[in-house]
């Protein structure tokens, strides 16, 4: 039997449990189905279906947190294996590391999802000469699908050289008593959050965590950001100072060492800030990191308007300020009393993109209200917006329309005349002061009044 059955198993348990029973930590066994990348094949080259072999990976005594739906499940038996089965089997201690995130791992199969799981040789970043000879390292990479946590771990190999045993994928392995590669999980990079989606001008938070076993100390935390074939360095940590190359960008150190918390804090997001980030957690003896995508998003703003309504009534729907590109327009008639009929003959303008790279485009549809008159609506669908935007006008009928011009019309016409006659008399009082203006000046000398003696 494996994982599969395994889990079906699991599923069943998990339906007959007790939903009141007080939560607890219970340690289960995890079985995953996974596929092993063959030594000597991947090193060098791209990794092909002749490359990997299937196998299975039992990780023992994972702590969950148990509602009481864990009862009567019991641990994975090695011995259910078919003999005959040539699958590589890889059971995993975890008593020396934290395995978060294992009951998405545990419960996968019961909430209809799958779980990628990659096992592949590990090379020592220093050489550790008292245990290089007898032991082998492995790094398992495992991703819960629909945007699930991601899980990497690095197993060591227990046993001695005289146990060694020729494995069905022909890997020189220590093999149990009951031919299962015994290993125990070392250090291990788990993100809950691989890809993330936030609005322009927000902040974002990037979710990396970290445990290691015993001895072990951490040297170094990196975040760099891929966009577009370009990389550069976002964030470093190198023995108690960090540094920051992305403006605002924050890392606390003190949930670092005590936590083993690496989330990287992003502030005011732009469109630069899109991109596949790396968190990569190096100790003194191992290297490993998680891959989130950050999407910037920005939803665009509709307004509709209605022009040269006299002649031939055109709507005009622009959307601005949108991103990413990929933006849905439909449009819709409605009559009073009717039902909203879709519209296809629009028309759109050219592409229009901002400074700071979002994008704007109007599109342009003939009105044709008909003799009562219609509600045109113009709805705009964008991955940003929770719902689509829907925008309104009323298209008055052409008999409205003519009434409001002549209306319009006479009004001018009437103001026009006023002004007219206006102007003629302005300039006939002006002629008359003028006229006055030329006649002769008389000069009236008044008599001396006499002195009285």
């Amino acid at each position: 039997m494996g994982a599969k059955g395994w889990c079906l198993l699991l599923c069943l348990a998990l339906s007959g449990g007790a939903a009141d029973t007080e939560r607890q930590w219970r340690a289960v066994d995890v079985v995953l189905d996974c596929f092993l990348v063959e030594e000597g094949k991947y090193r060098g080259g791209f990794v092909s279906d002749k490359n990997v072999v299937k196998a299975l990976l039992v990780l023992r005594q994972v702590p969950v947190l148990d509602d009481g739906s864990l009862e009567g499940f019991t641990d994975f038996q090695v011995s259910t294996l078919a003999k005959d089965n040539p699958l590589v089997t890889f059971e995993a201690s975890v008593n020396l590391v934290q395995i978060p995130h294992a009951k998405a791992l545990l419960h996968a199969d019961c909430s209809e999802k799958e779980v990628t799981c990659d096992i592949s040789r590990y090379f020592l970043q220093a050489r550790q000469e008292a245990t290089f000879e007898t032991a082998a390292w492995f790094l398992t990479n495992m991703q819960v699908s629909g945007g699930g946590p991601s899980v990497s771990i690095v197993m060591k190999t227990l046993g001695d050289a005289e146990n060694r045993a020729v494995s069905p994928s022909k890997l020189d392995l220590p093999l149990g008593p009951q031919g299962t590669v015994l290993t125990t999980v070392e250090f291990q990079v788990t993100t809950h959050t691989p890809s993330l989606n936030f609005l322009l001008g927000s902040s974002a938070s990037l979710h990396c965590g970290f445990s290691m076993a015993p001895g072990l100390d951490l040297t170094k935390v990196e975040w760099r950001l891929q966009h577009k074939g370009n990389g550069q360095l976002v964030y470093s940590w190198t023995t108690g100072q960090g540094q920051a190359k992305r403006q605002g960008a924050t890392l606390d150190p003190e949930q670092l060492l005590m936590a083993g918390d690496a989330s990287l804090n992003l502030p005011s997001l732009t469109l630069k800030d899109e991109g596949a980030y790396i968190c990569q957690i190096t100790t003194s003896l191992f290297q490993a990191q998680q891959i989130i995508n950050l999407h910037v998003q920005a939803s665009p703003k509709v307004r509709l308007s209605l022009v040269k309504e006299a002649l031939a009534p055109t709507l005009i729907c622009n959307i601005a300020g949108y991103y990413p590109l990929d933006v849905t327009v439909t449009w819709t008639r409605e009559e009073l009393g009717g039902a909203p009929v879709p519209v296809s003959e629009a028309s759109f303008s050219s592409l229009r993109q901002s400074p700071e790279g979002t994008y704007s485009i109007s599109s342009f549809l003939k009105a044709e209200p008909g003799p009562a008159g219609a509600t045109y609506t113009c709805q705009v669908t964008h991955i940003s917006l929770e719902e689509p935007i829907k925008t309104s006008t009323w298209a008055a009928p052409p008999e409205q329309r003519t009434m409001t011009f002549g209306v319009l019309f006479a009004s001018s016409l009437f103001l026009l005349t006023l002004l007219y006659l206006g102007l003629q008399r302005w300039q006939a009082t002006s002629s008359k002061v003028c006229q006055d203006s030329k006649a002769p000046w008389v000069v009236t000398v008044l008599p001396q009044s006499k002195k009285k003696e």
